[in-house]
Order: structure tokens, then sequence, then C-alpha cells
């Protein structure tokens, strides 16, 4: 009696939600004269001396420019006029990053939806989706192994006594 008492305890505790201790990241930007970005943590933490990798739209696999974010998080850069097209910028801080994709328009297009030294919409961009925390292949193997374990739990007190 007292083993059944101590096992359901045990996995009544095994089973109880624990919140997850991760990070995801939010980097945001907007467009003026340069682009400025600001890099956090999901709990509002700035990505202090977080590192920075800028990338121009004709060659994604050299940094066109290196640099750290401020204490709060900010980094600013200049992009190159004469290359108009997706920018990519990767923030990264021990273990967690986000790489962002910024469109910086040609100054010489009329259909440009933003000039230099006018503001853009702030567009926030995360490797994890703050809402859940997980990515849905995290999810299924997450469900999946809660469900092998009740399979192999009632499997183990079905046998019975040998």
């Amino acid at each position: 009696m007292r083993l059944n008492l101590t096992l359901a305890l045990t996995l009544g505790l095994a089973g109880w939600a624990l919140p997850a201790i991760a990070h995801g990241v939010t980097v945001e930007h907007r467009q003026v004269s340069s682009v400025e970005i600001s890099a956090q943590f999901e709990t509002g933490e700035p990505m202090a001396n977080a590192q920075v990798l800028v990338y121009t739209p004709d060659n994604p696999a050299e940094p066109w420019q290196q640099g750290t974010t401020d204490d709060q998080g900010r980094f600013s850069f200049t992009p190159d006029a004469s290359q108009p097209g997706s920018w990519e910028v990767m923030v990264r801080q021990a273990g967690h990053g986000v790489l962002t994709t910024i469109p910086v328009a040609d100054p010489a297009s009329e259909n440009s939806a933003s000039s230099p030294g006018t503001e853009a919409d702030a567009e926030p961009n995360s490797l994890i989706s703050p809402s859940t925390g997980l990515s849905p292949v995290q999810q299924g193997i997450t469900i999946g192994s809660v469900i092998w374990g009740f399979i192999g739990t009632a499997l183990f007190f079905a046998r019975g006594k040998r």
C-alpha cells in the first residue's frame, strides 16, 4: 500500500507542468537615414553586447559589417544605397539568436514604400514563437513522448506480479 502511494505521488509530481526556462529572441528595426535595430529577449531584457552580423543582398555568405549591440540591445548601420533588396541581420548571444530580413528600397525607385529619413514600421522577427516557446516539431515530439510514457506505464502495471 505504501509503495503504491509513493508511486502515485512520484508519477503525479513527474507529470506536474513546470515553466520552461528558455529565451525566445525578438529583433525590431526601423529605417531612418540608417537602419536601427533593437534586440531583446522575449522577457523584455535587452540583448546587451550581442554579436551583430550584417549581410548584403548580393553576398549573403560573407558579413558586410560586424559589430555588437549597446547596453540597451541597440545597433545601427547605414546600408549601401546601391544595393537595394533584402539585407539580413544576425543577432546572437550565449546560444540565443535570430536572423531577420530588412528590406532596403532603391532610392531611385518611384514605388519605394519608405525613403531615407522616414520611419518604416517595426517588424519583429523571432526564431521561436513567443506564445508557445516550442516549434511544431518540438511540440510533436513532446506529445509523442508523453503518450509513449503513458503506454509504458500502463503496460508495466498490466503485467501483474511474477
